[in-house]
């Protein structure tokens, strides 16, 4: 099983608020994560056997294409044991029924609900050990050196600087 990487942070208990007491979070180390595009899961698909890259990576393309067409079109599109796509968009409010239009729509969004059966857990915490749904995370020191498995959930700080104090 792989293994996420956390540090430990410092931020204000209500972000922004230099008042607010001084607490410790756990965040994703900062470049651990890897990107992974359609032609690089391409290429590991093809290494499972079965179909080429260059047929995955169509195959790929194609189902992008056909949900953005379907989103578009104001449809929400579930991929089995993934989740489901959906559009939503803020609207600004008026006081007089003339003024509200369609130009006042001043943001829209594709939303994710994630499917039950993909929810992630915490393995130091599962009930089943080493369940595929499973993540493992390890708390690394401020000089890389792993410190041991960490007991706390992974909490993502919400994309903070990497010190927010100074």
């Amino acid at each position: 099983m792989a293994t996420a990487l956390v540090v430990r942070a410092q931020r204000y208990k209500k972000i922004g608020d230099k008042t607010s007491p001084l607490v410790y979070i756990l965040k994703r180390k900062p470049r651990d994560a890897k990107m992974y595009d359609l032609k690089r899961i391409s290429e590991e698909i093809e290494a499972l056997g079965g179909m080429s890259a260059e047929d995955v990576l169509h195959v790929g393309k194609a189902i992008v294409r056909n949900m953005r067409e379907k989103l578009t079109d104001g449809n929400s599109v579930r991929l089995d044991d993934f989740g489901i796509f959906r559009t939503s968009f803020h609207c600004i409010a008026t006081e007089n029924p003339k003024d509200c239009t369609v130009k006042n729509i001043d943001k829209v969004r594709i939303n994710f609900k994630v499917a039950t059966t993909l929810r992630l857990v915490n393995d130091s915490v599962a009930t089943t050990k080493g369940a595929p749904n499973n993540i493992n995370f390890e708390l690394v020191s401020d000089d890389n050196k792993t410190s041991g498995s960490s007991g706390n959930g992974g909490g993502n700080a919400g994309g903070e600087e990497e010190n927010p104090l100074g």
